[in-house]
This record gives C-alpha cells, structure tokens and sequence, in this order.
C-alpha cells in the first residue's frame, strides 16, 4: 500500500541497471555499479531522492571454467522475497496492444547517519499478465526487439506512474541514466498538456555509451505498434525524424545534459552535433569500495575521513609509509587465499607484483593486449610478475568465451614462468578482492571508447597503481597526479576509435619492464609514494562529488 504522505523527493534517479548487493542480479556491469554508487552517495548525504529501476526474473547464471579454458554454465536460483520487500501496488500500462500490469518491489539503501534513499523495482511477472507480458522483466536488456522497447516503456511511463501511485507527486527532477529512461518525458508530457517547454525543466540526462552503435533506436513503424499510447504526435520532432532514437529524445526533453569524463564529452559532442553536452565526472562510493582494514587506517589518520572523502589528499599526506604497506599487505594477502582456492598448482605469491585485469571480455577493452607478444612478455615479466584476470562471459556470447579460453590457454602455456589465473564469476564480491589486494590496476581499451572506467578509480583509492590508456578518467588522473600510476601509450589524436596492438603493446612492455618491475622490487619508498598519490585521487574521484555538481549544475539548474 502507498504511502498516505511520502517523505518530500527532490530527485527521481531512473536506471535500466542498479547494483544494490552483489547477489541482487539487477545489473550487469558499470553502469549499474555507478548509479548504485551514486544513490548511496545520496543516501550518506541525505539527498532528497529515490531510484526506479526494474526487476528481473530470468535465468542467473553461474559461470565454471573447465582446465581447457571452456565453460559450462549452471543457472543459480534466485529469490526475490529473500532481499527484497513486495508492495501491493500495480499501474497498468498498454503494451503491443495489450493490457500490461507492472508491480513493485522495495530495496532501501540506508546510509552513514540512517537517511534512506528507496529503490522501487518494476515487475511484470504477474499471474495475471499474458506470458509476453510476464517476459518483459525476465532479463535485463532483452536482446528481442519487442521486448526490449518494451522494458523502456515499463521504466519509463511505468516507473512515473508507479511514483505517481506511491504518492510521490512533487518531484522536482527526473534524472535519466542512459537513453533507456528516454520514456520518462514522454509519461510527463502527457502530465502536462505535451507542451516541451514545461516538461524540460523537470528532466536531465547522462550518456555513458561513447559508440553510436550502443545507443538504442527503433523504427517508428514497429515503434508504434509496440506503444503507440504513449508516443506523442511531434515524435520526430524531438527523437530524430528517421527513427526513435532513445538518447536524442532523452536529451531533446533534459534541461541539462552530461557525459561522465572530459574526454567522453568531446567524445559525445562529436557524435551528436548540435547537442549541448557538458561533463560530469565520474566517481566512487568510497566506503563501498575501500577495504575495510584500510578504512580503519584511513579513519585513524584523518578523523571523519568516512563521512568526507574530499580528505583523501589529507589521508595520503598523513598515513605512515609502513602503515600503508602493512594494510595493503593485509588485503594482497586476502587476494592471494582467494586466488589460491582456484588454482590446483604453481600458488601464487603475496611477494610477487601482481597485475590485475578486470573487464568484460569485448573486442574494445582488448583483454588480450598484455599477451599480444607473448615472447616479450616473458623477456619482460618471467618470475617477475602474476596475472590475476577475470571478466564474465554468457552462455550465448561466444566471443567472450573465446577469450576466456585464450586466456587459460595461455596461463597452461606459461606455466612455471608467468603465473596466470582466470577467475569465474566476477561480481562486485571478487572486484573488493581485486581492487584492494592487486599490485597494478591494468586497463587497455580502444581510444576515445573508454568513457570513464571506474574500476580504476576504485584500485586508486585502496593504493594500487593504475596502468593505463590515456583514455576516459585515467587522461585526467594521470594529469592531476602522474606518480598516480602509469600510463600505456600516449593520448590519441582525434575523436573516432584509433587502434594500434603492435605500437601500443610495445609502450606496455616498455613501461613494465623499465619502470614498474624494477620500482617495485628496487624502490619501496618510492612505490609507496605513488601509492599515496593515487589514494589522493579519491578526494576528486568519489560520487559525493559526483552528487554535489549533479545538485548544482544539473539537479537544481533553471531551464
């Protein structure tokens, strides 16, 4: 049952994906562990706000690496009612020409001081639905046509129906986290005579996608006949006239819109002329992704730390070097049982300098450069170095199986003189292992492709150095503090997607060889150094800052 007088909601944060706990399968990747981050931030700071998103009810699957480097996959039972709280609550919504009931389930995010920010899931597994009805949420990002369109629909005009029956009928702003929300105007226009001009104001948006390909459109013919109700007649005014384009129409209705680094800005501007498309860049929720022993040294160096991350540069001015090494020992050496439990031989070694790679396994992140010339690698790294390497792959994606099987393949080839492991599953669970327990953060995308990159942000705060592209937030990192880490290459030139393996696996062995191996085993102090300056990065690269200049520039701005 609704609420007879909700709590007062400045900000409604929609979102296809939202990571609220690793088990909570409503995500699937970044996108989703930063609008989490970004609604925890609010909850710590008591922002005024309330996330929707939707639930899935699909398959979950478990992901087993056989000694080959095949997999297998075994689907994992997930409950809904065991983390989750249902609301009676419906709205029904006109879908392909039929009646769709969507229901709602509550997660609260509670933050430092007690101040909840709810989350209100979107359902549409309901007995009384027709089974293509009850398919919508099955999955997150259905790859059917149909159903795709329609799971933005159900976020869009059924999530500002849902807070309309939940009694939340004074929001100031709707934030869109990616054109999969671009429904949302669409439900407030008919709330306001479809006049623009009046919805404007109430809406802002942010792109993550820094490839025109990822950004969803629909032809309008099967547009309309998915949910023609709620398509307005000036459609192709506002959506583009040759198809429903979802990231165009979100920004055509937003007072403000943002990408999420300086770079993907140009980037963004570059691929949607005449759109104005400031940055926002992205941060972390620190004490979501900070290790808890470290937190403990941190709080004691800088009393508050918790509550104000912006003292991140005070913390790595004042921690004591062997304070610092002895945490991050502590944490490696929490890496090193949990990597250990996955290898039958060869263990890894807490005293050996350990790289880390964390990505989904697509063509763009390139998880294959570090072993583009296997020869040089060993010339650079033999018994100098370990691979810990994960990133999950589907059932039906094969390319990504494909990679995970190169990459055993070649930790089976290397044996006895690299050490390299695959880890299944990766989850937010095994990226705290990672992110506070690795040596070096490495990270190879394509350039400008990489529109931010987080997880390099959350490494940097737990002490370990990034190795990267100048792409996304590490091009800024690196120029705020460049004893932060180390970087692979040099920034391209232009705004369209350049690659070089050969050039720039070459500055990769260069820079492990030359630089990172000898610091690391020959120059403590100075290694230590650069570890307090990547924690010193924190105190821009947090989402309470994020959450500040999305109050000031975005949330609060006059149209």
């Amino acid at each position: 049952m609704a609420l007879t007088k909700p709590p007062l909601k400045d900000i409604a944060y929609f979102s296809m994906e939202i990571m609220l706990e690793t088990h909570i399968p409503t995500y699937a990747g970044g996108l989703g562990v930063l609008a989490g981050d970004i609604l925890r931030s609010c909850a710590d700071m008591t922002v005024q706000a309330v996330g929707v998103s939707l639930i899935y009810n699909g398959h979950i699957f478990s992901q087993h690496i056989l000694p080959d480097g095949s997999q297998t996959f075994h689907e994992v039972e997930w409950r809904k009612m065991d983390q989750l709280t249902k609301l009676t609550d419906r709205v029904t919504l006109t879908i392909r020409h039929e009646d769709v009931h969507v229901g709602v389930w509550r997660y609260d995010i509670v933050g430092l001081d007690g101040h909840v920010v709810p989350v209100y899931l979107l359902d549409t597994a309901l007995p009384e639905n027709s089974p293509w009805g009850q398919e919508i949420s099955a999955n997150l990002y259905a790859d059917k046509g149909d159903l795709r369109l329609a799971q933005e629909i159900v976020l869009g005009i059924g999530g500002v129906k849902m807070l309309r029956k939940l009694g939340y009928t004074d929001i100031k702003t709707y934030h869109m986290n990616e054109g999969h929300c671009a429904f949302v105007p669409l439900a407030l226009l008919e709330e306001h005579e479809y006049k623009d001009d009046q919805v404007r104001p109430l809406c802002t948006f942010t792109t993550h996608t820094p490839i025109p390909e990822g950004h969803d459109s629909f032809d309008y013919a099967f547009a309309h006949d998915i949910g023609e109700k709620y398509i307005p007649w000036h459609i192709k005014e506002i959506a583009s006239k040759e198809k429903l384009h979802m990231t165009k129409l979100a920004m055509n209705l937003s007072k403000y819109s943002n990408a999420v680094s300086q770079k993907h800005a140009k980037v963004s501007s570059h691929i949607f002329p005449g759109f104005s498309i400031s940055a926002i860049d992205n941060g972390v929720h620190h004490r979501t992704w900070l290790h808890p022993h470290l937190q403990d040294v941190y709080e004691q160096c800088v009393p508050g730390f918790l509550k104000d991350p912006g003292k991140f540069k005070k913390v790595a001015e004042t921690v004591a070097d062997d304070l610092l090494w002895n945490a991050h020992m502590h944490a490696k050496r929490e890496l090193m049982s949990y990597v250990n439990t996955h290898v039958t031989d060869n263990a890894f070694d807490e005293n050996v300098l350990t790289l880390a790679l964390a990505r989904r396994p697509v063509a763009y992140k390139r998880p294959l450069l570090l072993y583009h010339n296997v020869q040089k690698l060993l010339e650079v790294g033999e018994g100098k170095i370990q691979i810990i390497q994960c990133g999950k792959s589907f059932p039906y994606d094969q390319y990504s199986q494909d990679i995970v099987r190169q990459v055993v393949q070649l930790a089976n080839q290397l044996k006895g003189k690299i050490r390299i492991v695959y880890l299944e599953n990766y989850s937010p669970r095994v990226a705290r292992f990672l992110v506070a327990g690795a040596d070096i953060w490495l990270n190879a995308p394509m350039q400008p492709l990489e529109a931010s990159g987080t997880s390099g942000m959350k490494a940097a705060i737990n002490g370990v150095l990034n190795f990267s592209v100048p792409d996304g937030w590490w091009l800024e990192g690196y120029r705020m503090e460049p004893e932060a880490g180390f970087k692979i290459g040099e920034e391209i030139s232009g705004l369209d997607a350049k690659f070089d393996n050969d050039l720039d696996s070459q500055a990769l062995y260069s820079e492990l060889g030359n630089v990172i191996i000898p610091m690391f085993y020959q120059d403590r102090v100075k290694w230590i150094h650069r570890m307090k300056r990547a924690i010193a990065l924190g105190a821009y690269f947090n989402t309470h800052r994020c959450v500040r200049e999305y109050t000031k520039q975005a949330w609060e701005r006059q149209a």
